[in-house]
């Protein structure tokens, strides 16, 4: 298992040599062959019914870090849809991206970020979930900005990172908070203890930080605003990761701690609403958008905020119903971004206003186009993947307040509520559908986008073709994917069984079938009548946005970074050490005092016995003499070299302690160090020092010096008082002769035990050598300049 997992990432090691071969084979073969490899390996495990399966590597188990890789039914549903996915867009790509483009880093970023979703899906250890959370953040940044030569691409991959790094830093917090309430790393064992969390008052916060983590990567409202941005990227990417996959990590998260959040009203709540508003806004304002891509950035985000909203219904219908409509809208908003990539390779323009007309142009397109945007809108025919799985959300809301238990008025309200806010917010879901079709496939095409315009080449439409059969095949057998993909995931999130759901398109004359006829009558209505109220939107949002919070505040941290660096970066060295000295060990002292970290002890220390220690007491008080006498000195040279006396005396104190190794590496370092100082100072102009700032100047390097010497002695003290770990020398001493075969216990370890360290020590005075080497001929070369 660990081997698939990690595919994508040993696949991306090879792919800047493959893509020196791009002209004779497309550098999108690789990705291709990775993400097969791992959909029939996770298809193989569905099959069998081999999940709960269990990675194990043990890394720093004093710490809680291990790489644990577990595989239930939540974790082979998401990792099936995101290499089931990255198949086809792989393929797809291979026919998009131009062969003269960058295509190795196109590959090596989509690579990554295959391997970190996988990561995220099957992690067990919650830090190895974050690392490959912030993985996703990083990759995801260099897809959007993929042609960074577009300010605008550049643009919104600064904003997506900005928004989700902020969600990252607080699932950092909420993962560590969950670690220290419950006393383990290991996701399962913190379902396990879901009353301790519940009962914990850490509680509230964990909710909060992880709830902003989901809702920053999920785009939800309000953090929605960077997924518009992000259909700069190209269109492969956008049918990747936002649509697919990377949107859908925030709801996982969720999801994967749904068992212990499901009972919890604040849960409820928080969710529930966040979900509601952000069907209601996304699907309001994907009406707006002119560009094709923006109306499926919006639809998506009213997407997500409705599985989003079942996520927090917490029942078991709604969670099953959750499941199913990730799986759907993967399958036809993935088509539909490929539909858009075709229309904007063939026609030149996503720009909603230039097109029309494109169905007789591009027939196969337009298929495409309808079975997915009509299966987004939830149109109740039999044939539509998208309606069946509206009807459980539909039927999920009706029944909520029967099958949750609600502790408080204002849930009952809110559950009164919520059937009437998803008709409300599905109304304007069937309005873009039908607005993104019928004003791009219907009425009369331009005459210079009609001359050329067709349906490209098989290779490009072989991907949205077989991903839009998606659409019909889920619809043919609903329930073979019930049984086998969709129960398993909802068992693992509400964290035992849930009963068995028939998927049926005909129910009778149900609340939910009526209120998907509500939906399509005023959808329709709401349509036809488009040009009437879209002045609305000179109200709402009017001049008020997202964007534009982000951008003020954005302005008003870069104008105060400025201002500070303005004041601090002034090119003076002596501030630069004097900040950072000073904040060092302020910092530093603080922690010591607030952690009662300074419980000094001297039980391990050597005994001071006055006749045998004499040679070591003169040898320190002249070692303070000189450390004394190189303040005092009105030369740098003389400084330096009353410095370098201190250094010495070190070397003799190793040698009085019978460490002859020591002393002599000290010996050279010394000497080393006071050569390279007079060298420097050799060439460096006398300072210049106004007289009367000249003491205070004095004063203040005392105070600093003082400072910092505190610090290091009061560390020094501390860390060798304190033991928070057994102590490894007796190991070293035990085993240095019989595992390295030397007596002498210092280089066994240096050479033996600690090669790697000695190895890279090594390797860095040699690129250290090699660099000075090459300024010397460079300044040979040159002259004196």
């Amino acid at each position: 298992m660990i081997f698939v997992i990690l595919l994508p990432f040993l696949i991306a090691l090879f792919i800047p040599f493959l893509a020196g071969f791009k002209q004779i084979i497309h550098t999108g073969y690789a990705a291709l062959f990775a993400s097969l490899t791992i959909f029939i390996y996770f298809l193989t495990l569905l099959i069998s019914g081999e999940t709960d399966n269990l990675y194990h590597y043990t890394w720093i188990p004093s710490l809680d870090l291990n790489l644990t890789f577990y595989t239930d039914g939540l974790a082979i549903f998401f990792a099936l849809l995101i290499s089931g996915i990255g198949v086809l867009v792989a393929f797809y790509s291979i026919f998009y991206m131009e062969r003269h483009e960058s295509l190795g880093s196109f590959y090596v970023y989509l690579l990554l970020f295959m391997g970190a979703m996988l990561g995220i899906v099957t992690s067990d250890n919650i830090y190895a979930l974050y690392t490959f959370w912030e993985l996703t953040s990083v990759s995801s940044f260099l897809l959007i900005s993929y042609w960074f030569t577009r300010k605008s691409s550049t643009d919104g991959a600064l904003k997506s990172m900005l928004i989700t790094f902020l969600g990252g830093f607080s699932l950092l917090g909420g993962l560590a908070l969950l670690h220290m309430v419950t006393g383990t790393a290991s996701i399962r064992e913190i379902l396990a203890k879901g009353d301790i969390i519940l009962s914990n008052d850490w509680f509230p916060l964990i909710l909060i930080l992880l709830l902003l983590a989901a809702c920053t990567k999920s785009a939800q409202f309000p953090f929605h605003i960077w997924l518009p941005d992000a259909m700069e990227a190209p269109t492969p990417v956008s049918a990747y990761l936002h649509s697919a996959t990377m949107v859908k990590a925030g709801l996982f998260l969720l999801l994967r701690f749904t068992p212990v959040f499901k009972e919890s009203e604040a849960f409820f709540i928080a969710v529930t609403l966040i979900g509601l508003v952000t069907l209601f806004w996304g699907s309001y304002m994907a009406v707006r958008q002119t560009d094709l891509k923006g109306i499926l950035a919006f639809s998506t985000i009213s997407q997500l905020g409705m599985i989003m909203a079942m996520i927090g219904y917490g029942t078991e219908a709604a969670l099953f119903a959750a499941m199913f409509h990730i799986l759907n809208h993967a399958v036809f908003k993935g088509s539909l971004f490929m539909a858009v990539g075709i229309i904007d390779h063939e026609t030149g323009t996503r720009d909603i206003q230039r097109l029309g007309g494109l169905w007789k142009l591009m027939p196969v397109t337009g298929i495409i186009s309808v079975l997915a945007s009509f299966s987004m809108a939830g149109v109740p025919l039999p044939i539509l993947n998208g309606f069946y799985s509206k009807e459980e959300f539909f039927k999920s809301s009706w029944d909520l307040s029967a099958d949750r238990v609600l502790n408080s008025d204002f849930s009952a309200v809110l559950a009164a509520v919520v059937p009437y806010a998803a008709v409300a917010g599905s109304i304007f879901t069937f309005v873009y559908s039908m607005y993104f079709y019928f004003q791009t496939f219907t009425g009369k095409a331009e005459k210079q986008t009609a001359e050329k315009t067709h349906d490209p080449r098989f290779g490009m439409l072989a991907a949205p073709v077989l991903l839009v059969s998606g659409v019909l095949l889920i619809s043919i057998f609903p329930n073979w994917f019930s049984r086998h993909l969709l129960q398993p995931a909802a068992n693992a999130v509400y964290g035992e069984p849930v009963k068995a759901h028939s998927i049926h398109f005909w129910h009778g004359i149900v609340p939910a079938f009526i209120m998907s006829l509500i939906v399509v009558a005023a959808g329709i209505l709401f349509y036809l009548t488009r040009n009437y109220w879209k002045g609305l939107y000179r109200l709402l949002p009017g001049k008020l946005s997202g964007n534009t919070v982000y951008a003020s505040l954005l302005s008003a941290s870069e104008n105060q970074t400025k201002r500070v660096n303005d004041r601090l970066v002034n090119g003076s060295l002596r501030q630069y050490n004097s900040i950072i000295l000073t904040s060092v060990s302020v910092l530093t002292l603080a922690m010591l005092f607030a952690t009662n970290s300074l419980d000094l002890s001297a039980i391990d220390a050597s005994p001071v016995s006055l006749p045998q220690s004499l040679p070591e007491l003169a040898v320190a008080f002249i070692m303070i003499a000189a450390a004394f006498g190189s303040t005092v000195s009105k030369r740098k040279l003389t400084a330096v070299i009353i410095l370098g006396v201190v250094g010495y005396g070190l070397s003799l104190l190793f040698v009085l302690f019978r460490a002859p190794d020591l002393a002599l590496t000290q010996l050279s370092i010394e000497t080393i160090t006071v050569v390279l100082f007079l060298s420097c100072f050799r060439h460096l102009p006398e300072l210049k020092q106004d007289k009367k700032a000249k003491l205070s100047k004095k004063i203040t390097n005392i105070i600093i010096a003082s400072l910092c010497g505190l610090m290091m002695m009061l560390v020094g003290l501390a860390a060798y008082s304190q033991r928070l770990f057994p102590t490894i020398s007796g190991y070293f001493v035990d085993n240095s002769y019989k595992l390295g075969g030397g007596d002498n216990i210092v280089n066994v370890i240096l050479v033996d035990f600690r090669g790697l360290d000695t190895l890279f020590e090594i390797t860095v005075l040699a690129i250290a050598a090699l660099g000075i080497y090459s300024l010397i001929k460079l300044r040979h070369k040159g002259g004196d300049r």
